[in-house]
This record gives structure tokens, C-alpha cells and sequence, in this order.
């Protein structure tokens, strides 16, 4: 059976990822910072991914395994009341090593065990946000995140390509969940039912795509 790893699969989307995959029969690793405090019955692993001895640990404790398909999903928002003469500057570094610094930690602490799988897939989880060429006021911190996260992943993706190793950007929608809030557009079964769609019918020829949880190609 193919083996997908979650990253921030407590909740929300990363949760939602969990079930789909069980019940589609692979098998799922699942991580977060506190695996005691949920009701995860997968396997699951202990990983703050802002902390690179606990990353460092979890790729120790994987190095011999085959991960079909890393799901890099935890991320943080981060403050959103403020403009441009009272940006928290603070804060902004801590958005930046959760949302860029941390899956670029995982992937590369888990390159290996990846690498060894049939389907050598890395998957990201961006923002239309992000998007430089899709416009938009505000949000800086957040933003820039993913904007950064997306010129990383589209580098790396040539790095890996002659491994066949690829990568994948997706864009989850607006999704009722804590980061979203309840008046966003659509649920999580909707959103990651869309994306495991995207990723299933993802192939190496369309390495470091940025879609959409429609499968929609999405502006840089």
C-alpha cells in the first residue's frame, strides 16, 4: 500500500487529510506537535516543524521508511490588524519559519525516504495569496509567505526533477477552519477531497505547478 506522511494533522485540513487517505486504504503517518493531545488512530510522530532537532528526530526515526507522498500542511496565518506603519515585524519572521523555513526542513530531512517510494511526490500547501500576478492589498505577512515558499518550491522542484522527485503546489481554497473562519467558502471534505483529486492525476511532467483544489492552474 502507498504511504503518505501529513504534517499538522490535528486538525483542520491536515485532519481531514488523515481520514481520506485511511479510508482509502493507504497508509498514513501522521504529524504534529502533540500526538498525546488527539484521538489520531494512524501512526503518528511528535514534530514541531519551526524546531530542527525535532524535525532532525522525525527524519532519524523515517530514514529507512518509503513515503509515496509528504504533505507539507501546517502553516500559521499569523496577525492580520495592521498596515503598513504598524507591521509586526516579529511576528513576520515567526510566519516566515513556519510557512517557508519548515517544509523546506521537512522535505529535505525526508528527501531520502521519499526518493525510495514508487511515487516521489512532494506536496506543499500554498495560497492564492501567494500569488504575486493574482494582485490583492493587505496581508503582507502572510503573503510573502507564500510567495516565498512558491519561488523556493519552483527552484527545488528542477533540483529533484532528475530523481524523479516532484513537487506540488496547491491552493486549498477558502476553507472553513480555524485559519479560514466559519464563513469561509468552502468545508475541508470539499477542499482535500479536490486536492487528493489533483494530486492522483499529478504526473512528473508537471513538476512545481501551482493549481488549485479544482486542479485550475493558478498566476505566479
Amino acid at each position: 500500500m502507498p504511504t503518505v506522511l501529513i504534517t499538522g494533522a490535528s486538525r483542520g485540513i491536515g485532519r481531514e487529510f488523515v481520514r481520506q487517505y485511511e479510508d482509502a486504504g493507504w497508509r498514513v503517518i501522521a504529524t504534529c506537535r502533540d500526538p498525546a493531545g488527539t484521538d489520531l488512530s494512524c501512526e503518528t510522530h511528535a514534530l514541531d516543524v519551526t524546531d530542527p532537532a525535532s524535525v532532525d528526530a522525525v527524519g532519524a526515526t523515517l530514514r529507512d521508511e518509503a513515503i509515496d507522498v509528504l504533505i507539507n500542511n501546517a502553516g500559521l496565518y499569523g496577525p492580520r490588524d495592521y498596515g503598513p506603519n504598524s507591521i509586526p515585524y516579529d511576528d513576520w519572521e515567526s510566519v516566515l519559519r513556519t510557512n517557508l523555513l519548515a517544509p523546506m526542513r521537512v522535505t529535505a530531512a525526508l528527501m531520502e525516504p521519499v526518493a525510495r517510494s514508487d511515487r516521489k511526490l512532494f506536496v506543499f500547501l500554498s495560497s492564492i495569496m501567494g500569488s504575486i500576478g493574482g494582485g490583492g492589498g493587505g496581508q503582507y505577512i502572510y503573503r510573502s509567505s507564500k510567495a516565498a515558499l512558491n519561488a523556493a518550491v519552483v527552484a527545488l522542484a528542477q533540483d529533484v526533477r532528475p530523481k524523479d522527485i516532484g513537487c506540488l503546489l496547491l491552493h486549498p481554497g477558502w476553507v472553513q477552519t480555524d485559519m479560514g473562519g466559519p464563513s469561509a467558502a468552502i468545508d475541508v471534505v470539499t477542499s482535500v477531497t479536490g486536492m487528493r483529486q489533483v494530486i492522483e492525476g499529478w504526473s512528473i511532467d508537471e513538476t512545481g505547478v501551482f493549481r488549485d483544489y479544482a486542479g485550475e492552474p493558478l498566476p505566479w
